[in-house]
């Protein structure tokens, strides 16, 4: 008699969302940047003013303001990149600054505590090499079931 085997499940699809941007390495771009990210999160099906949305607006201020502080050159743009699939939100943020590393945060240093603010409210964080120079900081958070349409 033959063996019987189970039918195989098929994968689920998985929706996945992008936005990307560039934005002027000013402050104005740094404000920019976080209204069109929760303007953009609320097309998705993440309403203003939810804690998601508020995450997000905070993630993407804090790194875009340093973009703009601390990864500037001189006539170059930063970018802006949200990646929303069914479990996870990505924020990310490149510029071209040559060193790929923040400085160690503490939080009684008197600088880098907007690093601290990211960790605390991103389940995961990283910084990334970028080609062809600069660096991306990507802040992921999970998603809990159905906080998106």
């Amino acid at each position: 008699m033959p063996a019987q085997t189970k039918p195989q499940n098929p994968q689920t699809p998985v929706t996945v969302r992008m936005f990307t941007q560039r934005f002027s390495s000013t402050r104005l771009g740094a404000r920019l940047a976080r209204h069109l990210a929760v303007q953009q999160l609320d097309g998705w099906g993440i309403p203003y003013g939810t804690d998601l949305s508020d995450a997000a607006a905070l993630i993407v201020a804090e790194l875009a303001a340093n973009a703009v502080t601390h990864g500037r050159v001189p006539g170059r743009d930063f970018e802006l990149r949200l990646t929303l699939t069914d479990d996870t939100l990505r924020i990310e943020v490149s510029d071209a600054r040559a060193e790929k590393r923040p400085r160690e945060v503490t939080p009684d240093g008197e600088s880098g505590r907007g690093l601290l603010l990211v960790a605390a409210f991103a389940d995961r964080w990283s910084v990334l090499d970028r080609v062809p120079v600069g660096k991306t900081v990507r802040a992921e958070i999970a998603l809990p079931r159905r906080a998106h349409r």
